[in-house]
């Protein structure tokens, strides 16, 4: 049973939104956290970037600080290095202009001024997890300020606070605090940005320390003297603060992730809970509508749910009706059998008593010619009970072909006339052609049901209307008598099996077990029709209606 609902809200349809939800909350959170790590990082390389144009700034205005002699080599530039850096503490300790010890002989003086006075720019434009350091146009390495490495910091939280942060740990990696920031001679020439800076352009580099345990965002902007470049700015930082932000954005939705799913078990569990109490009702339903004997105690009115468990309910409910149709049936059946069969027995029981008993044998023929009759009768009674059941066994199998019912209804009605000479018919008919689809043999037995019921009801002298027309994209046929009303016991219920609506009509002797209206309706349905009986406005008789779809391929007006 389908529920008329255009759109159906199946478990199938329910458990898959649930699903996508569940699936796509981290998707669209770790993208989100990916966007927001190339945004900081964006940003950061602007802010680097800004830094290294003060410091440049502040050294265009003097540009004799930049002419010193280069380093002969690579020892030589270390022992620069490390001579800026015990520059640079003592000047934090004691608050004076750093000045770097003797490295070598030569120009010792010369340098000590520029370094101290780039030394105090520097330190004035430093940031606390930023380094920066001044390069000639020979990469000399002239000042040195800062430092990568981010300071110490207390462990904060206790017991299950830190057994958590450990937890999370694991799973989300943290920015290694502990990694060599060294410059080696690699960073000093082949630096790309540096290169860049060096030919008047600013650039910006990401790289590894040389441990691999960090990656370094560098920026680069060159220190002009009119239109020369005399050297170059470089900025540095680590990633660590993008990197501490990404992972507690990655721990928030981590945990995000978590209630959700949580959330999202609570519910599922309700929902199998609520699923398992209907079909567990369904179940009592099922054990209560029928007793041990077999008797149906009560009919259920299905669930209006639009899901399986709503369809599964409303078709065991139309099950349990026709399972009480069937009962009905059967409790007929044995009645109405029983009437019938009643008096054919009783017919031929008495003509053989009196067989047995007369000598005459005139009246034995008499006799023995009732008992005949009453043979008869209980054949036609067994024939038409078998009647209906052949004729559903082999509707499954019967050939459909394409027939012209006007030409079909027309040619019945004239053999109609042959076959009750003392019935007037009256038919209306189109004159063009109506094809439908079915078998014209069981539509003529249709329609000779149809008459025959009509006749036998019909009153004396009233002709048999048949009217055929068409109705839209199907075939109308209705054949009418004027006679007695269907009786409301019967309204609705005429065209079941074993339903009749005579009731001692006619002084006829053939059985009437109402399978012919029966039978009527079976071949309808396998056409594709619908049939239907009602009394007329009027109150005069009886019109039996019936609707057939016609052909799509002939439906021009």
């Amino acid at each position: 049973m389908k529920s008329g609902s255009p759109f159906r809200f199946s478990l199938r349809l329910k458990l898959a939104l649930v699903a996508l939800t569940l699936l796509a909350l981290p998707w669209v959170g770790y993208r989100y956290v990916q966007e927001m790590e190339r945004f900081l990082l964006e940003a950061q390389q602007q802010a680097l970037l800004a830094t290294a144009r003060a410091v440049a700034t502040a050294l265009h205005e003097r540009p004799q600080l930049m002419r010193v002699k280069p380093a002969e080599s690579s020892a030589a530039r270390q022992a620069a290095e490390e001579s800026l850096r015990q520059a640079a503490e003592r000047a934090d300790r004691t608050g004076q202009p750093a000045v770097v010890e003797e490295i070598g002989r030569e120009s010792v003086m010369s340098e000590q001024q520029s370094v101290a006075e780039i030394g105090a720019i520097l330190r004035g434009l430093e940031r606390s997890t930023a380094r920066i350091w001044v390069v000639n146009r020979e990469l000399k390495l002239l000042a040195l300020a800062g430092s990568l490495k981010p300071p110490a910091t207390a462990d904060a939280g206790e017991g299950a606070a830190r057994l958590w942060r450990d937890i999370l740990a694991r799973i989300v990696p943290r920015p290694a605090e502990d990694f060599d920031e060294a410059l080696d001679e690699d960073v000093l020439g082949t630096g790309r940005e540096i290169a860049h800076a060096l030919l008047g352009a600013p650039a910006t580099r990401l790289r590894n320390s040389a441990d691999g345990r960090a990656v370094i965002v560098s920026a680069a902007h060159p220190i002009w003297s009119r239109d020369d470049v005399l050297g170059a700015v470089v900025v540095e930082e680590t990633t660590h603060s993008i990197l501490a932000v990404r992972s507690q954005a990655l721990e928030r939705l981590l945990l995000t992730t978590i209630v959700v799913f949580a959330l999202a078990a609570a519910v599922l569990l309700g929902f199998a809970t609520r699923l398992s109490n209907r079909i567990r009702r369904l179940r009592d339903e099922a054990e209560s509508a029928v007793d041990a004997r077999g008797r149906l105690k009560r009919l259920t009115s299905g669930s209006q749910a639009g899901d399986e468990i709503g369809d599964l309910s409303r078709s065991f409910s139309a099950v349990l009706e026709k399972l009480a149709q069937h009962h009905s049936y059967l409790e007929s059946l044995a009645g109405r059998l029983s009437h019938e069969l009643r008096t054919p027995i009783a017919v031929v029981r008495s003509s053989l008593e009196n067989l047995r008993l007369e000598q005459d044998p005139a009246q034995k023929q008499v006799y023995l010619e009732r008992a005949e009759e009453g043979l008869a009768r209980l054949s036609k009674i067994l024939t038409r009970m078998s009647e209906a059941t052949r004729l559903e066994q082999s509707l499954h199998g019967e050939a459909r072909s394409r027939f012209d019912l006007a030409a079909l209804v027309t040619d019945c009605v004239n053999g109609y006339r042959l076959a009750y000479p003392q019935q007037a018919f009256e038919l209306k008919a189109p004159a063009q052609p109506l094809d439908v689809e079915g078998s014209p043999d069981l539509f003529a037995q249709l329609l000779d049901k149809l008459v025959a019921n009509a006749v036998d009801f019909g009153r004396a002298g009233a002709p048999v209307r048949i009217e055929l027309a068409r109705a839209g994209h199907a075939a109308q046929l209705a054949v009418a008598n004027a006679g007695p009303l269907i009786p409301d016991e019967v309204r609705g219920r005429l065209f079941e099996s074993m339903i009749s609506a005579r009731s001692g009509h006619g002084q006829d002797s053939e059985p009437h077990l109402g399978l012919g209206l029966y039978i009527a309706r079976l071949i309808a349905e396998f056409h594709g029709g619908t049939i239907a009986a009602a009394n007329l406005p009027d109150g005069s008789g009886v019109s039996v209606r019936l609707t057939l779809p016609l052909v799509l391929g002939n439906m021009a007006t």
